[in-house]
């Protein structure tokens, strides 16, 4: 459930900034780029929150 929340949470942030970037600098929007980019930081973050940043016990 975990992963699920941080794909759809990533998804639904990067398309926002990605649009309102987009719209700032008079280019065109492109949702695809955007699902992109959004499925690189859930894979970065997911590595890091299960792999790298573990607490120690």
């Amino acid at each position: 459930m975990k992963y699920f929340a941080t794909i759809f949470w990533a998804v639904i942030i990067l398309t926002v900034v990605s649009y309102v970037l987009t719209s700032m600098g008079g280019q065109d929007f492109n949702l695809a780029s955007a699902i992109s980019i959004a499925a690189i930081f859930s894979i970065v973050a997911i590595v890091l929150g299960d792999g790298v940043l573990k607490e120690e016990e």
